[in-house]
């Protein structure tokens, strides 16, 4: 029987493509998402209800221990500072803190009686300041914190947490926000040094590596998959 990994927010986009490589590696992929069909490894649940979210992964659990988590699901509702609200602020942490704490605790226990785990928190580049982002580059850190945070608690018990920071990724939602050949998009791959945008395969890829039994000793890092356009803006 496959090893089984979860993934919220694995119906689309980079989410999908986390599930598709991870069936790809051999592993069940079990995705929590309001998005898709319910069935064929997909649970139905809005990750940001935390009493759906509770349920959603009570299901997931019913099959035994899961070991493998990629907490994906995040919401962006960008602006400039003075719109954000604080309603912004509530979405932010519940969908992209709350939910990822909450299923890193729910699957601990099997975790820590396996002594073996993966936990990848998805992150952004963002997380290193982007204008018009106050919510989410907040919330996009503070899963490379709590990443930091599990890596130092876990490691005795064979847990690694670890996240992941894309940068500009060609999804469905990229294309409909940046049309191809507007000068806009045009100005973002300038900006990349490898003069293309990512792909949801190439942040799956990184994923993947971090989800192998082999990369144990890698743990509390933060990858960015950004085609090197955060040199330079850690050390800022």
């Amino acid at each position: 029987m496959a090893e089984r990994v979860l993934i919220t927010g694995g119906a689309s986009g980079i989410g999908r493509a986390v599930a598709e490589r991870c069936r790809a590696d051999g592993y069940e992929p079990v995705v929590i998402d309001r998005e898709g069909e319910a069935g064929n490894g997909i649970i139905r649940a809005d990750l940001s209800d935390l009493e759906q979210t509770a349920r959603a992964i009570e299901e997931a659990l019913r099959g035994g221990p899961i070991t493998r988590l990629v907490n994906n699901v995040g919401v962006v509702r960008p602006g400039p500072l003075e719109e954000q609200t604080l309603a912004d602020l509530d979405l932010g942490v519940s969908l992209n803190l709350r939910c990822a704490m909450q299923c890193t605790q729910a699957l601990l226990p099997g975790m820590k009686e396996a002594q073996f785990g993966r936990v990848v928190n998805m992150a952004s580049r963002a997380a290193l300041g982007k204008e018009l982002r106050t919510v989410y580059a907040a919330t996009k850190a503070g899963l490379i914190g709590m990443a930091k945070v599990w890596a130092l608690e876990l490691g005795e018990h064979g847990i690694t947490a670890n996240a992941i920071g894309p940068g500009p990724i060609r999804t469905e939602l990229f294309d409909r926000a940046n049309p191809h050949n507007s000068p806009r998009t045009r100005a973002i791959i300038e900006a990349v040094p490898v003069r293309r945008l990512g792909t949801p395969e190439d942040v799956a890829n990184a994923v993947s590596f971090l989800l192998d039994a082999r990369s144990g000793f890698v743990t509390g890092q933060a990858l960015y998959v950004c085609g090197g356009m955060t040199v330079g803006a850690a050390g800022a």
